[in-house]
């Protein structure tokens, strides 16, 4: 304080006086004790400029204060101190005062700086992210993903300040024209899906009726071949809705499943009842082929042909094994008819028996095709019907021989 007084003098008449560069200037009058009290008076006030001074300084210096702001303070009270009514270092404090003034330009510059480089990032993360919306909106057919990004992006832009108002309104209509252009996009894509949906769930529900009304058949062949045709169709065919689909498919391949169980059914059974067939004619050709021909071959013929017989019986095997048993039979009857033939020759014609062995073996030819029509199987039929022409063709050439 005491210091602060020596830049000031009172005079007689009582008017204070603040030395400065330039002179003395009056900052006041003081009447009410001595000279003394009024310096401090009004050196107490230049301390609470100095004060003043003090804390802007600090503020600007921490960084606690905005830039600008200081600068005006800093400029109003260089400006108050020239007309101010206090005592003081006036001069030391204007010095002090216009290097505030210097720093605060500077750090202001710099947080102009720091904004316009904030500004310019915000703008251009905010018109990055209009052109990605404005690219998904064109381009994007990943609708789930491409409507998850451009929530991603509102709430990102939420995030984003410092874009001038005009600005930050272009950026926003373009961002909603973009979203709206992909919802709109978006809602038409599924549009046509469902009316491609619904064509599909039609003509699937064509493919369920035609193989449920096929689920019964026993044709067997024909119909697997067309229910395996369905199942093509049916791959080929675009997807209903998953709802649907689901349902659809799940009749389709009961009504697959139903023809095909049924078919392996009887398949089965078939297939069991050749195999009892083949042991069957497998024990019917043991017994054929350990006949002594040689020995007595009229006897040989008879067994043979109730053999015959009972093999025609006896159905149908396993189509692998049938060429193969019927070769060895037909082997077996070659041969005797060969011994016959050979005994025949040596016999006299009024004395063959042949003949007479042969007229029985179309009378029994003809009692088969007798039981064959009354039991009505037409295979049967057929079989009895070819073995009786045979043997009158062999009996008449018999007879013209002899």
């Amino acid at each position: 304080m005491s210091d602060w007084t020596a830049f000031g003098r009172v005079d007689a008449d009582g008017t204070v006086y603040v030395k400065t560069a330039e002179g003395e200037r009056v900052v006041g009058s003081w009447q009410a004790g001595p000279p003394e009290e009024g310096l401090a008076h009004f050196a107490r006030r230049f301390a609470d400029k100095v004060t003043e001074v003090n804390l802007v300084e600090a503020r600007l210096n921490s960084g606690a204060a905005d830039a600008a702001h200081s600068l005006a303070s800093v400029r109003r009270l260089r400006t108050e101190l020239a007309e101010a009514h206090v005592v003081g270092d006036i001069d030391g404090l204007c010095a002090r005062l216009d290097k505030l003034a210097s720093l605060a330009e500077q750090k202001a510059g710099e947080a102009r700086a720091a904004r316009d480089a904030a500004r310019a990032e915000a703008l251009a993360r905010k018109t990055s992210l209009v052109e990605e919306a404005e690219k998904l909106a064109a381009e994007s057919t990943g609708w789930k993903t491409a409507g998850d990004r451009l929530k991603e992006i509102l709430d990102e832009w939420k995030t984003i300040r410092g874009v001038d108002k005009k600005t930050d309104g272009e950026l926003w209509k373009r961002f909603a024209a973009a979203r709206d252009s992909f919802t709109r996009r978006r809602g038409a894509h599924f549009a046509t899906l469902d009316a491609q949906r619904k064509q599909a769930q039609g003509a699937k529900e064509a493919l369920v009726v035609e193989a449920e009304s096929l689920a019964e058949s026993t044709d067997w062949a024909a119909t697997a071949a067309r229910l395996k045709d369905l199942m093509s169709q049916w791959k080929a065919a675009p997807r209903a809705s998953k709802e649907a689909e689901q349902r659809l498919w799940e009749r389709f391949r009961a009504a697959q499943d139903a023809f095909f169980t049924r078919r392996s059914d009887v398949f089965s059974a078939r297939d069991a009842e050749q195999r009892g067939n083949l042991d069957r004619k497998q024990a019917l050709l043991a017994e054929a082929e350990a006949l002594d021909v040689d020995a007595d071959p009229r006897a040989a013929q008879a067994k043979l042909r109730e053999i015959q017989g009972q093999w025609h019986d006896a159905g149908r095997v396993p189509r692998e094994a049938a060429a193969g048993l019927d070769r060895r039979l037909r082997a077996v009857d070659d041969k005797v008819r060969q011994a016959m033939e050979s005994a025949w020759r040596r016999t006299e014609p009024s004395a063959n028996p042949l003949l007479a062995q042969m007229r029985d073996q179309v009378a029994e030819a003809e009692q088969r095709l007798n039981r064959a029509r009354a039991a009505g199987d037409a295979k049967r039929i057929r079989d009895a019907e070819k073995a009786l022409e045979s043997k009158r063709q062999f009996l008449k050439l018999a007879e013209q021989t002899s």
